[in-house]
């Protein structure tokens, strides 16, 4: 059997190379990469978009009985140990990991999409606005953080219950056994730290030319591919200082931050927006968002048009989330330590659910009020046309408008960086057999690879194909993550048993 070192390195130095084999094939042979993960991906969401459908309920209704079951009282650690941040900080720092730039992102654009474009029925209409705003509830709320849930859970748990290296691979021990050292393990950690790579590379250079398009709008800056490398050199030495600090510093301080901008934004557009719209869209989205989960949740449109909505919308974010579950799990795991089952899934799941729908109604009910007050098609076209302006578009119709953009703008600069530090924290303990705290030379090394990769990529034309790569990667991914979660359940059922059997021997 292999030692935790020696999988440690040999994950590393794999990892390191297909990443770089990766890198050599995307920008020399960038069309041939495209032919090749575009099959991939089209065959996984054409043939298997039933898999990704019905394996995501199962996340969820599986996370769900976590919650109300026998194990919600079982502490991650000892029964001793306490966590080590705040509630505040902790969600923080979940949520910035989980869904941060991407809701800044898509809180606009989202609902003016789909209102423009609906799964069904007419464009632009009263139907049609209530669709938009209950499909993107759908998309951002129980069903990501689900997947969150499941895997973060998993691996806390065996983690800190079962004293197992901090690698994907160990939360199938039960299944397993020492096999987790050998080489089904090492494949799965390698699977992971691939995913994790691109994912986040994708992020980085999709999240540099969202930063250029506000420093453009904003400041006048020049939005050209010279600016975005820059942006990304800068992000580069700012994440790069941060990871030094650690998460108690670090990552826990820029979390918060962006949490509070977050809050303070949200609140600003409640007080100056449609108000009363804003709480009548979030109380009649939650009604059909859980009368119609289950329809959503299984709608493949088998006959007739609509597939294809499905497809470019639902199917692409299940996998998407799917892709991006390694990452977040395992960073979740980390700040996780002291807390109980039933504490942990409220935290994962329930909560961060309710502020995303809270966000998305004062961001998404606000700008279609405004599309539909101004009847201005141009206005929504001009939305869905430019999505990384979209949000600072929507601030300009808005009292304090110069505010909130520059508020808008660090929110996106800060999450940016959050996900770039979070993102090197992770590969680093996954690089290194699973310590709970990677050397900066490791998590350093790691930084610089994911933004060089971005950089490569953004110069190349190639994150569109990185994109449907890492999204491709969530097919096997899907079917480990299954596997797990009877795995968690089997780790679960034997902490049970012999915490029943410790107080037995203590009380004769």
């Amino acid at each position: 059997m292999a030692s935790k070192s020696q999988k440690g390195n040999s994950v590393f130095i794999i990892s390191l190379l297909l990443t770089l084999i990766f890198i050599i094939w995307g920008v020399f042979f960038t069309d041939n990469l495209a032919y090749v993960t575009d099959i991939i991906y089209n065959g996984s969401i054409d043939y298997l978009g039933w898999l990704y459908l019905s394996a995501t309920l199962f996340f969820v209704v599986f996370s769900v009985f976590l919650l109300f079951s026998k194990y919600g009282n079982i502490r991650l650690g000892k029964k001793t140990d306490r966590p080590d941040f705040n509630t505040a900080s902790w969600l923080a720092m979940l949520f910035g990991a989980g869904m941060g730039v991407g809701i800044v992102y898509w809180a606009v654009a989202e609902p003016v999409t789909h209102f423009t474009n609906p799964p069904y029925g007419e464009p632009y209409t009263v139907d049609a606005a209530n669709t938009a705003m209950k499909y993107t509830f759908f998309h951002w709320g129980l069903d990501p953080w689900a997947i969150y849930t499941v895997i973060g859970l998993a691996l806390a748990f065996f983690q800190y219950n079962k004293r197992l290296p901090a690698a994907i691979s160990s939360a199938f021990y039960p299944i397993l056994g020492d096999r987790i050292y050998g080489p089904i393990g090492k494949t799965i950690d390698i699977l992971s730290i691939f995913a994790t790579v691109f994912g986040i590379a994708t992020s980085l250079g999709l999240g540099a030319m969202q930063v250029t398009a506000g420093m453009h709008y904003i400041f006048g800056v020049p939005n050209e591919l010279f600016v975005q490398l820059i942006v990304i050199a800068v992000a580069t030495v700012i994440f790069t200082i941060s990871i030094n600090t650690g998460l108690e510093k670090g990552i826990q301080y820029l979390s918060n931050t962006a949490m509070v901008l977050s809050f303070a934004i949200m609140l600003l557009i409640l007080i100056v927006g449609p108000t009363l719209t804003i709480i009548k869209v979030l109380f009649n989205t939650t009604g059909l968002y859980i009368s119609d989960f289950i329809q959503m949740s299984l709608r493949l449109v088998p006959f007739g048009e609509g597939a294809d909505w499905i497809a470019t919308w639902t199917l692409f974010y299940w996998a998407w989330w799917i892709a991006w579950a390694p990452f977040v799990g395992m960073f979740i795991a980390r700040v996780s330590k002291g807390r109980t089952v039933r504490e942990f899934v409220i935290g994962v799941l329930i909560v961060p659910t309710l502020g995303t729908c809270l966000w998305m109604s004062v961001f998404g009910g606000s700008a279609l009020e405004l599309v539909q007050q101004t009847g201005n098609h141009n206005l929504a076209t001009y939305i869905t046309e430019n999505v990384s302006l979209s949000i600072f578009t929507f601030f300009d119709y808005f009292p304090l408008s110069s505010l909130l953009s520059i508020l808008g703008f660090a929110v996106v600069a800060i999450y940016y960086i959050t996900v770039a530090d979070t993102a090197t924290f992770v590969l680093g303990m996954l690089s290194e057999g699973g310590t709970l705290n990677p050397s900066n030379k490791i998590k350093v090394t790691w930084g610089v690879i994911q933004s060089a990769l971005a950089a490569v990529l953004l110069l190349a034309g190639g994150l569109n194909i990185l994109q449907t790569a890492s999204i491709a990667a969530a097919l096997p991914f899907t079917v480990i993550l299954i596997i797990l979660c009877f795995s968690l359940l089997k780790g679960l059922k034997s902490e049970l048993e012999v915490q029943k059997g410790s107080k037995r021997i203590r009380h004769p």
